[in-house]
C-alpha cells in the first residue's frame, strides 16, 4: 500500500463548525495546486463538512481515516482553473423570524443538521434531526414542494445543507441564521 504523500497539516482538534472549514480555507490560500492537506479534528461534523466544503470549491476530497476519535482529512487542492467560487445560499431567515412563525401557530419544517449530539442537547421545538452527512441518503424523506428551515450551530453546515436541497429540486428552503449557538428562546432536549 503506498503512502500519501501530506504537504500541510493543520490542527483542528477540540474545534467546533465552522472553524475546521475557516481553516481549511486559509491553509488552501496558500498552498500550491496539486499539494495535499491533512486536516486533524475532533468534531464529527467535520466529516461532512470537509468533503461539502470540497466539493463546492472543486478541490478533491481525497479521504479520511479515523484514530482515536480524531478525524484526518485529506484534500488535494484544485488547479485554478478548476475551482469553483464558494457561494452562500440566497435565501435566509433570522432566528426571530423562526420564532415568530412558531409562536403563532403557523407550520413550520425545522431540520436541524447539526450532530445528534447536538442535537440532543438543545434544539428548536419540533425540529427533525437530519445530520448533514445523512441528508442525501435521506433526501427521499422529504417533500419538495414544502417549505423548509434548514439549522445549525452557526448557519455554515445549513447553507451546505440548503444548497444540497436546491441542487435537488426543493425550492422552498431556508436557512437559518445565525443558528443555535444564538437561540435565545425555547429548546427542546432530549
Amino acid at each position: 500500500m503506498s503512502t500519501l504523500q501530506v504537504n500541510r497539516v493543520i490542527e483542528c482538534e477540540g474545534l467546533a463548525c465552522p472553524l475546521p472549514v475557516v481553516r481549511t480555507k486559509k491553509a488552501m490560500d496558500e498552498m500550491n495546486a496539486g499539494e495535499v492537506l491533512e486536516i486533524r479534528a475532533t468534531d464529527k461534523g467535520s466529516v461532512a463538512d470537509l468533503k461539502s466544503w470540497s466539493g463546492r470549491t472543486g478541490h478533491q476530497y481525497l479521504g479520511l481515516k479515523e484514530e482515536n476519535g480524531v478525524f484526518h482529512h485529506f484534500i488535494r487542492k484544485a488547479e485554478s482553473s478548476d475551482t469553483k467560487i464558494e457561494k452562500k445560499y440566497p435565501h435566509i431567515v433570522t432566528n426571530e423570524e423562526v420564532q415568530t412563525k412558531i409562536s403563532s401557530g403557523e407550520a413550520a419544517h425545522i431540520i436541524d443538521v447539526r450532530e445528534p449530539a447536538e442535537y440532543a442537547f438543545g434544539r428548536i421545538p419540533g425540529a427533525i434531526s437530519i445530520p448533514l452527512g445523512q441528508l442525501e441518503e435521506k433526501i427521499t424523506e422529504l417533500d419538495p414542494s414544502q417549505a423548509y428551515y434548514i439549522v445549525c450551530r452557526t448557519g455554515t453546515r445549513s447553507d451546505m445543507a440548503c444548497q444540497i436541497l436546491s441542487d435537488k429540486g426543493f425550492h422552498h428552503v431556508k436557512n437559518v441564521t445565525p443558528g443555535m449557538r444564538e437561540w435565545i428562546y425555547d429548546q427542546e432536549q432530549d
